[in-house]
């Protein structure tokens, strides 16, 4: 399968810039899952930018309607 990292990248919202896994989304879940987290493009700008992607976290904003 071929990356669409070009066109990724237009749609991701990490804020964390030394990022190497921008736009490859791929390895983005793969490393966000491992320490039971989810990615950026999971969470609101404002709830992103806090770097608390945890499964919890994702959990508490759902209860408050914000996804």
């Amino acid at each position: 399968m071929e990356c669409k990292k070009e066109r990724n990248l237009k749609n991701c919202n990490c804020s964390y810039e030394p990022c190497s896994r921008k736009g490859t989304c791929c390895d983005c879940l793969a490393y966000h899952l491992r320490s039971r987290e989810l990615p950026a493009c999971c969470f609101p700008r404002e709830a992103e930018r806090s770097y608390d992607r945890s499964f919890e976290h994702f959990a508490r904003l759902v209860a408050q309607n914000k996804i």
